[in-house]
């Protein structure tokens, strides 16, 4: 198979979908790679560590897209890429349908099929290839919160961990998953006093275990705005696989909070869990309603490019290898878990949050 690894265009996105070591393999396993120029400069891949693991380095963009069977990028398709994508293609990477109406609809219309990163599910119910950009995004979150809260940033003046004698931030944590855990442990490290609230009384009880010093409660409506009056900080980490993040804080709850406080919602690429988020990019990160800096970059791990690549290519690598290898309806024989990546196949949608969403007919994708 031949597989195209283009550059990514979404703004400050510095990740990309391949490493040296991938191309190596897919090559080894008897297929083509085509490099877009310059895709791991924000990595710091150069060009000729793609060549030196065999890829074939091309200028032209549109030439990837045209001539690779299957695409692997790290975002979703953008605006200027969707007239590029041919029918029949596989594009395998992260899509988010959920959040973007418009996007699934113009997907749809292209025959393509979209194997979504995020909605890929293991047999104990993980989703393995969203994990570690959730463990990157969970730490970014409290060292962008806790810049924001700078007076410069327009936030409240405060130091995250406090000093002797002063005391520390409140960081509310909505969410104990992937996102909220890892949160949880750095705003921890920092000395803030952490409050970590999920509607799973079981995950609450393990992070007890584990994160002694954080306090957790039960999320309910009325505990959440009971938090959010206190915080400093608000991290939103919330998921729900495949669908739209449900909306935990409402327009006039940021009225109850505190002037200056900072919300960081790693939701915002399912929408959101706050009424008031919109997608922000990393050159204009913040926007602020009713006094409250909301900090909403729907690529954060993007920034750390190094980071987030070789995390992201460690876990997608072997998926990649046994899509070209095999074909798309062949590895998912091979392995049962894959089915559960496949959104949009050919015209159909084959997941049931993306359809249920948006009200389109739902088909499973029988390999």
């Amino acid at each position: 198979m031949i597989v195209g690894v283009p550059k990514e265009v979404k703004s400050h996105e510095y990740r990309v979908a391949l490493l040296p070591v991938g191309a190596d393999e897919l090559r080894r396993a008897g297929n083509q790679v085509l490099v877009e120029r310059g895709a791991g400069l924000g990595s710091g891949i150069r060009d000729e560590d793609f060549e030196r693991a065999g890829a074939t380095i091309v200028a032209d963009r549109a030439e990837i897209w045209n001539r690779a069977e299957l695409i692997i990028k790290v975002k979703e398709p953008q605006p200027e890429e969707l007239p590029l994508i041919r029918e029949h293609q596989i594009l395998f990477t992260y899509f988010h349908f959920a959040a973007d109406e418009e996007l699934t609809r113009r997907f749809l219309a292209t025959g393509a099929t979209a194997v979504a990163y995020e909605t890929l599910q293991d047999r104990q119910g993980r989703l393995p290839l969203l994990t570690p950009m959730s463990e990157v995004a969970g730490r970014m979150s409290i060292q962008e919160g806790a810049k924001y809260l700078e007076r410069p940033q327009e936030g409240r003046g405060i130091l995250l961990g406090g000093v002797p004698g002063v005391e520390p931030a409140h960081v509310v944590i909505l969410g104990g998953g992937i996102v909220g855990t890892n949160a949880a442990k750095v705003a921890a490290g920092f000395g803030a006093n952490v409050t970590i609230l999920d509607n799973n009384v079981d995950r609450l009880r393990y992070l007890d275990d584990v994160l002694p010093t954080v306090t957790t409660l039960f999320s309910d409506r009325h505990t959440i705005r009971d938090q959010l009056r206190l915080a400093d900080l608000v991290i939103g980490a919330v998921l729900i696989r495949g669908a739209r993040a449900p909306r935990l804080v409402e327009r006039a709850d940021l009225k109850t909070m505190k002037s200056g406080a900072v919300i960081v919602d790693v939701a915002v690429d399912q929408g959101g869990c706050v009424e008031t988020t919109r997608p922000t990019t990393h050159q204009a990160p913040t926007f602020i309603v009713d006094e409250v800096v909301h900090y909403c970059v729907a690529n954060m791990p993007g920034a750390v490019g190094r980071t987030s690549t070789y995390a992201l290519c460690n876990v997608t690598g072997p998926y990649a290898v046994r899509i070209a290898s095999l074909g798309l309806a062949g590895a998912c024989r091979e392995d049962p878990c894959l089915p559960s990546a496949v959104n949009i196949h050919q015209h159909t949608v084959t997941d049931l949050a993306v359809a249920k969403t948006f009200g389109l007919d739902f088909h499973p994708y029988l390999p």
